[in-house]
């Protein structure tokens, strides 16, 4: 019910036509312009702080501009980019728009190479100069580098310590930057390489040139830079010469989908996205396979290389259960099972009533997960059904079959989203009272004090929203129990490979754990698990262990369950409340095919993750409990 972040969404376009051959076959040059636009605009919901794109014409010569760049911020930043590419066309005559010679000559964006990004932030850094993609200038057009990426970095402080020692001195310290100096000086590298090869050939000036261009090996690029990082990424890039490349990483924790025919090579964080852009079906799409690159060539050639050895089935399941969209074909159908299997849970806590239960779910990411929770109660039903006629020890009569047959399962939209808060808003009783208005109730789609109300949601992180919005307005409605339903198991540890979740202390999950421990007075294992995150801080990262996960061990899910009941509920509200999550086991089986789920079990795929979350719980003892004091 509080809104997750994603960092971030990928697209490239590389023609393998000339520009003419566009013209003619679809009546603009601009085909892989739009369509960058298209691909973009149908992944808005990864990111909506920020979009950029870029182009390269292979065709430009010396004097004129060959890479092209636009970036924005803010939720409209998709139209406000491609907005400034039309004015930049808008004192030209028709005719001129569709002379492709004339486009390749004067218009900026016409080209056979195009990236786009769309970001969300998760380190909370913003302003244009974080919005990708980055750019690397120089005046060989080979070792011009631009590049963008969904990732993010856990060990950002070796690579920058790495490139300081190689005698750099990086200018801005974040994930994306010090990638992009780290990946550019190994393209110099590469380039050099060549410079030397066709030296040795004695070629010379324009030749050389060339000759640099047609043998460039990004394969060589990116397995001399990749394999220092540790973190989750689709790293995406295009150089002033034409090459194009999209590298995963080996845990395969962030998404890619590409498609290739004579005309196109396509990529994309989802494959619904190349579906609809292109009129492909599912079959026709591939995903790019963890520690692979897909490379193309100036020439147009394409490869998918290994690029890192791979090093776990770790694809992130987050992105089945909330981010990705659910017009994929398999999320659909894995978003529904996750529903249809907290059938038995839920009719537990309503005490079989299901006469008198309605459903309903928050948000609309959850829709799906609430069709598949109904097609599990209407199988319950059914069997119910069934069960009743073959007790029946007499021929029924009508009025009796039509009390068995017209049992149904109740469904209501119950809550609408009704404004969105300003950020303007910053006194904490005001912003508060605004926040319970957030969403509004279907009056009287409850009969007061007699049906259950459950409703579903993909996941709940913070609670915030139920506190301050959810349980009160549904308390309007009288129900005689309210039951919030999760698709996904409870929220235990932060993500630190791109998804904006907050830190321990802001997971209710969390908040709850640290004060059962402290009702029942065990303080002790609070100091233990300190002492013990310290402890493994002092051994290489590659030999830690997750110490955060003992917090959990004294208590069942149940019991955390009810104590974030008791944590969340409003000020006076009286309607009796239950929570049930989706389990461990229960996600597997609905996912199988993507494992990462260390955000529920604290199973990090990396080394870095697992000495990112002890440092973490280090953090909130020494901040929150004021360590020395307190133990």
């Amino acid at each position: 019910m509080e809104p997750l972040k994603h960092e971030c969404g990928v697209a490239m376009v590389r023609l393998l036509k000339p520009l003419e051959y566009y013209q003619q076959k679809y009546g603009t040059w601009m085909f892989g312009l739009n369509k960058l636009y298209l691909m973009m605009e149908k992944q808005h919901n990864r990111g909506q702080e920020g979009a950029g794109m870029a182009c390269v014409n292979l065709d430009a010569v010396p004097g004129s501009e060959y890479m092209f760049r636009e970036r924005a911020e803010g939720s409209n930043a998709i139209t406000e980019i491609f907005g400034n590419v039309q004015k930049k066309f808008k004192n030209y005559t028709p005719q001129q728009l569709s002379d492709v010679s004339f486009a390749k000559l004067n218009l900026p964006f016409a080209g056979e190479l195009y990236m786009g990004h769309l970001r969300y932030s998760t380190t909370g850094k913003k302003g244009i100069t974080y919005v990708h993609p980055f750019l690397r200038r120089n005046n060989w057009r080979a070792k011009n580098l631009c590049l963008c990426g969904n990732f993010n970095m856990t060990n950002i402080d070796e690579i920058f310590e790495k490139l300081v020692n190689q005698g750099q001195s990086p200018r801005i310290y974040s994930d994306s930057y010090i990638t992009l100096e780290l990946m550019g000086h190994r393209l110099d590298r590469e380039v050099e390489r060549n410079f030397v090869e066709g030296k040795k050939k004695g070629l010379q000036n324009q030749d050389i040139t060339h000759y640099i261009e047609d043998n460039v090996k990004m394969s060589n690029v990116l397995k001399s830079t990749m394999s220092d990082f540790d973190g989750g990424y689709v790293m995406c890039g295009i150089t002033g010469s034409g090459e194009m490349f999209s590298v995963r990483d080996p845990w395969g924790i962030r998404p890619a989908f590409w498609y290739k025919n004579d005309e196109i090579v396509v990529l994309a964080s989802e494959r619904p996205v190349l579906q609809t852009t292109f009129d492909l079906e599912c079959e026709d799409i591939q995903e790019l396979e963890p520690g692979y690159a897909l490379i193309v060539n100036k020439n147009g050639e394409s490869s998918v290389e290994k690029i890192l050895e791979k090093k776990g089935d770790c694809k992130c399941s987050f992105e089945r259960i909330y981010f990705s969209r659910g017009s994929d074909r398999d999320i659909y159908k894995e978003r529904k099972k996750l529903g249809e299997q907290l059938t038995e849970q839920i009719l537990k806590s309503v005490d079989y009533d299901t006469e008198h239960t309605v459903f309903s779910f928050i948000p609309n990411t959850a829709e799906v997960a609430f069709y598949g929770m109904l097609s599990g109660f209407k199988r319950y039903l059914n069997d119910q059904k069934i069960k009743r006629l073959q007790e029946l020890d007499h021929t029924p009569t009508y009025e009796e079959l039509e009390a068995i047959m017209h049992q149904y399962v109740r469904s209501e939209k119950v809550a609408w989203k009704d404004i969105k808060l300003r950020t303007f808003i910053a006194e904490g009783a005001s912003r508060n009272d605004l926040a319970s208005h957030v969403y509004d109730v279907t009056y009287e789609s409850v009969e007061p004090y007699v049906d259950n109300l459950v409703i579903i949601d993909d996941s709940i992180v913070r609670g915030t929203t139920l506190k301050e919005s959810i349980l009160k307005i549904l308390d309007r409605l009288h129900p005689k129990k309210i039951v919030i339903v999760s698709s996904s198991p409870q929220i235990r540890y932060p993500d630190y490979y791109g998804i904006d979740m907050p830190r321990l202390e802001e997971f209710c999950v969390f908040r709850a754990t640290i004060e059962l421990l402290k009702e029942k007075g065990l303080y002790s294992i609070i100091e233990d698990t300190y002492n013990k995150c310290k402890d493994e801080l002092k051994k290489p990262k590659e030999e830690m262990v997750n110490c955060v996960r003992e917090i959990y061990k004294p208590f069942t899910v149940d019991e955390i369950n009810h104590k974030i009941v008791e944590m969340l509920r409003p000020d006076g509200m009286v309607t009796p409340v239950e929570l049930v999550y989706q389990s461990i086991e229960g996600l597997h089986e609905a996912i199988p095919g993507h494992k990462g789920d260390w955000y529920f079990t604290g199973n990090y795929p990396t080394p870095g993750g697992t000495k990112m979350v002890n440092q973490a719980f280090i953090n909130f003892v020494e901040k929150v409990y004021q360590y020395e004091q307190k133990f």
